[in-house]
């Protein structure tokens, strides 16, 4: 899948299978791309609805509470500002919520 500038909004659907044109209505359940042909089907219409109405996140790291960025402190650890979590990076790529005790997988600074 390539990179676009197009962006899905209510109203306008950007193909999400060559991501180079709109979706234009091809009957009461589906949409065609008029670039690659390729028919969308209403349940990956519904799906690209919902996506569209949720909220964009700003951050790279987003909280298990759901607060959409975590910040990063100088010494490395992630803290939420919403909850108070804090997530310590170990050496082997998992993180401790110590807020939780759960643990869960880590990627990237």
């Amino acid at each position: 899948m390539k990179r676009s500038s197009m962006t899905s909004r209510s109203g306008s659907l950007v193909c999400p299978f060559c991501e180079a044109d709109e979706l234009e209505r091809a009957g009461s359940n589906s949409a065609r791309c008029n670039s690659c042909g390729r028919v969308a089907s209403r349940l990956i219409l519904e799906t690209l609805r919902q996506l569209i109405t949720l909220p964009e996140s700003l951050g790279t790291h987003a909280c298990e509470c759901g607060h959409p960025e975590m910040r990063r402190l100088p010494d490395g650890v992630f803290h939420c500002p919403a909850c108070g979590s804090d997530i310590l990076p170990s050496a082997y790529g998992t993180a401790r919520n110590e807020a939780s005790r759960d643990a869960s997988f880590f990627v990237g600074n």
